[in-house]
């Protein structure tokens, strides 16, 4: 790798660094190829990305942006995972933790809060963009379903008690 490409790859690192909601550092020694193309499908599927790089370049890249206290954890084999989405690559990297000895989270960054694996699981616990998004479209459509609920409850408790009239009449 000559000189112009590292400059590049520290360029996109330090925009993922900069751009990213969350980023978490995992170690992935001794993973297949198909296990980190699964890792990277599952992260593709949830809008995050997985990208290994040099530890040295990613350090360097990381000088004066927001997620600059991961630099500690960047040491032996290392992945990073990021995506816009606060949440969405800390869960998919927790999820997979769970179903791959391998995989080992080492931490990551929430802006320029630093997260221990302890806090990388609790992001990942935390609900999603979509799942917050759909809970306050609930909260906000509930008032609505129940006021016409309330509209059309009397038209129908007049229908059940006539049906009853009916039917004691024609007994």
């Amino acid at each position: 790798m000559d000189r112009a490409q590292k400059e590049q790859v520290v360029d996109e690192l330090g925009q993922i660094f900069a751009s990213s909601g969350v980023v978490v550092v995992a170690r992935y020694e001794g993973m297949t190829v198909a296990e980190m193309q699964a890792l990277r499908a599952q992260m593709r599927e949830a809008g995050g990305a997985v990208r290994v790089a040099k530890n040295r370049l990613a350090k360097i890249a990381l000088e004066g942006k927001p997620a600059a206290s991961i630099a500690d954890y960047l040491t032996g084999m290392t992945v990073l995972a990021f995506s816009e989405d606060p949440v969405a690559a800390a869960k998919v990297s927790d999820a997979y933790a769970k179903t791959n000895d391998k995989f080992v989270i080492l931490g990551g960054a929430m802006g320029e809060n630093a997260l221990d694996p302890a806090g990388v699981k609790a992001v990942a616990q935390m609900p999603s963009r979509e799942e917050l998004i759909a809970s306050i479209v609930a909260a906000i459509g509930a008032p609505a379903s129940n006021i016409a609920g309330a509209i059309g409850a009397p038209a129908s408790n007049i229908a059940g008690i006539l049906t009853t009239l009916e039917e004691r009449e024609a007994a």
